[in-house]
């Protein structure tokens, strides 16, 4: 991917889904020198971007983003020792765990706790 197609898709990123116009994305993708220049310096770049299946357009040829499938990445363990001694309780933790409740001890040093109103 070069230069011009990573302008063109982070400027589409901004408009999450919504179709754009050639001219606008020539526009603000780029520098407005660029524009002056070649008003219509995005047409062949979106050309690239519509046959690698990047980008979509309407019957107006105004484009957006496609907002496909991510790949979804391979949950990990924090660290390898943690695994273990989360598999030594026999539990299932594959969908998240629900914690325990704790058991209720007394503070420390003994004390009971304050009475409530007195």
């Amino acid at each position: 991917m070069d230069a011009d197609e990573k302008d063109i898709i982070t400027y589409l990123k901004v408009w999450s889904g919504q179709y754009v116009s050639a001219r606008e994305i020539a526009r603000k993708a780029a520098s407005k020198k660029r524009f002056e220049k070649e008003p219509n310096w995005a047409v062949p770049v979106l050309g690239r971007l519509l046959e690698k299946g990047l980008v979509e357009s309407d019957s107006r040829a105004h484009y957006r983003l496609l907002l496909g499938s991510k790949k979804e990445k391979p949950k990990r363990w924090i660290s390898p020792h943690l695994q273990k001694i989360l598999d030594k309780t026999g539990k299932d933790f594959s969908e998240g765990g629900e914690i325990d409740e704790p058991p209720k001890t007394a503070p420390p040093g003994g004390e009971k706790p304050p009475a409530e109103g007195g």
